[in-house]
């Protein structure tokens, strides 16, 4: 922690006096302070640099709270609404695609070689949203074509889809380095364009792949066992849309007593695909 980011903690923690050999008679310099400016006027020294104008007040003893300038993260804020702002912009998938390639306010595209922005139909009503692009994915520019794609192609089939009548977007469009957790900051600068791609693509349904995009999408903290396999809605264009929380393919490979419960979503996922001719 260098000099700077010491004293910003030691103030927000509360530290805001320097220490004294001697103690304090604080009730005393309370009641002395007001007779003392009474009697003589604030030396120069006394007087704050940043104040103007009429009503010069006298600098506080001790240290100054840095202001919010100074927060590395301050800038972040800006990013997000910029990002609303050139997300709310897109009329097109393929504006939003331009916008997103030439958007620079997040770290992690530096890192990445590629922006990952979807495959399958951008006709199809059936929505996939995953977490973010692997390693294979940030070679190709397309999500799910690695292990855990293969294993999503499976699911597909299994239930007569494709990705010639299906969907299929992350939560992040960069990958994040060493496939770490991306920070809740990196998130936020993604969400606006994430909001937009839903609303343009107009999915009749949406299938969440595994906890990040339940937690992102829907606000769902709860869990990704908790809440598969249970009918959710989200509203976007106007409308309310099915959303069927159900297990990563990639968790399905780590655990593959899993791929029962993954089944049993997909049986209702194509109950409610027979029941609705709209979605198929």
């Amino acid at each position: 922690m260098d000099e700077l980011g010491a004293l910003c903690w030691l103030v927000d923690a509360g530290a805001d006096e320097a220490a004294q050999v001697a103690p304090v008679n604080r009730f005393q310099a309370k009641m002395a302070a007001p007779l003392a400016q009474m009697n003589d006027p604030p030396s120069a020294s006394q007087i704050s640099p940043f104040a103007h104008g009429a009503g010069l007040r006298q600098a506080p003893r001790g240290i100054v709270r840095p202001t919010a300038v100074l927060n590395p993260h301050a800038h972040d804020n800006d990013y997000i609404g910029h990002a609303l702002e050139i997300a709310n912009a897109c009329n097109t998938l393929a504006e939003l695609k331009a916008a997103v390639e030439a958007f620079e306010g997040c770290a992690l595209k530096q890192f990445a070689h590629t922006t990952v922005f979807a495959d399958g139909n951008p006709a199809g009503r059936i929505m996939f949203i995953g977490e973010a692009p692997g390693f294979e994915e940030d070679k190709t520019g397309l999500p799910f074509v690695g292990r855990a794609g293969k294993m999503l192609d499976k699911m597909l089939m299994a239930i007569g889809l494709d990705r010639t009548t299906t969907y299929i977007i992350n939560v992040l469009p960069w990958r994040p380095p060493d496939n770490r957790n991306p920070d809740p900051a990196e998130v936020a600068k993604c969400l606006p364009f994430l909001r937009r791609h839903i609303e343009l693509q107009s999915p009749r349904m949406i299938v969440l792949l595994g906890g990040s995009p339940l937690r992102h999408v829907l606000g769902n903290a709860e869990g990704i066992l908790h809440s598969r396999g249970k009918w959710l809605h989200y509203h976007a264009a106007g409308r309310m849309v099915p959303v069927m929380p159900t297990l990563h393919p990639a968790y399905l490979l780590r655990q593959p007593t899993h791929k029962k419960l993954a089944w049993r979503d997909l049986l209702a996922i194509n109950h409610k695909l027979q029941q609705n001719h709209e979605l198929a």
